[in-house]
């Protein structure tokens, strides 16, 4: 069975490929290296022993993105990860935001129509609940404001398939909201391979203690939580990948049409700024130098999942804790 997985020399899409291969699957990734880097593929083989092929293809190009489909016309399947992430920037640039994340998810639709592709897997984001008035979240959850650009992409994206869907009943959609991802491949020769300024905590932390940052600098510490920092859902990158070939699973298996589910990837656990520091400090056996800054525009005060949903219908649940994302980049 060939799966296209966009994104796929980033973070999430090249642990994902791994585990796709490594179940069994052929894949063709798509990337243009915006945030990525293509040497990815050399330490995808290195781990599957098979060369996945990647096209340098700008997604909101339509006619580029239609003959990487029009080459492999045998395709069952498309997880959808290529799209800008930061929050940051989203905030100092939302028009590029539009441009590359809803245009590119649009393309992408519009192959899967040409080409009869039965499944579609779109990566989503927890961002989308924005300040949640209940926690944990589950996926019935009402969607609050978007707190950036960014979150606002993945809620109209989101809005975008379910549109689509009522009209394409022969179609069969899954909505993956992830969490916060974290921690590298366990084989440690698979990480992120960020072209830009690390904005995430964990590889922060990671900077700060090998000496490549001087501090972490969190931002806020007067939030209405139990330390005055925000709150999160630190899932490791691994289970993630694994979701999503779980996802795959599903709806290759499934006898019914015009299906559109959603699932968060969450471990359930809402974890500190302030207390992620101290987990690395503890697994590190080391001070993590920090001090509190000012808030940052976009960020929410807390979220965190309720992943049982996933957890009965996919059978999946996260099998690695805080402790083993900071282990895996020691």
């Amino acid at each position: 069975m060939k799966i296209v997985v966009t994104g796929g020399c980033g973070y999430i899409g090249s642990h994902t490929i791994v585990d796709l291969v490594n179940k069994g699957y052929e894949v063709i990734s798509i990337d243009n290296y915006i945030n990525s880097d293509p040497k990815v593929m050399d330490r995808i083989k290195q781990l599957t022993g098979k060369t996945v092929k990647n096209y340098n293809v700008d997604l909101t190009d339509l006619q580029k993105t239609k003959a990487v489909f029009k080459a492999h016309e045998d395709i069952s399947g498309i997880i959808h990860f290529a799209a800008l992430k930061s929050v940051k920037e989203s905030t100092d640039q939302p028009l590029i935001y539009f441009n590359n994340n809803l245009n590119s998810l649009i393309n992408i639709l519009a192959c899967q129509r040409q080409w009869n592709i039965p499944n579609l897997v779109f990566s989503s984001s927890c961002s989308v609940y924005g300040n949640p008035d209940n926690l944990p979240v589950r996926e019935t959850t009402p969607l609050k404001d978007a707190e950036s650009p960014y979150a606002r992409t993945k809620q109209i994206g989101e809005q975008i398939i379910t549109d689509f869907s009522i009209k394409h009943r022969d179609l069969n959609f899954v909505l993956l909201r992830y969490f916060n991802p974290a921690g590298i491949h366990s084989s440690g020769i698979l990480k992120e391979q960020a072209t830009r300024e690390v904005e995430t905590l964990v590889p922060i932390i990671e900077e700060v203690y090998k000496g490549k940052r001087e501090k972490l600098i969190i931002h806020g510490g007067d939030y209405p939580t139990r330390d005055g920092t925000c709150i999160r859902d630190y899932i490791h990158i691994e289970d993630l990948a694994q979701a999503h070939t779980l996802a795959i699973d599903y709806l290759k298996t499934s006898n019914e049409k015009g299906k559109l589910n959603i699932y968060n990837l969450g471990t359930g656990n809402g974890i500190t700024v302030l207390e992620m520091v101290h987990a690395m400090e503890k697994v590190s056996n080391s001070s993590i130098n920090h001090s509190i800054g000012e808030r940052r525009s976009g960020d929410v005060v807390q979220v965190y999942a309720d992943f049982s949903k996933a957890k009965k219908e996919l059978g999946w649940k996260p099998k690695k804790g805080i402790e083993d994302i900071f282990k895996s980049i020691l």
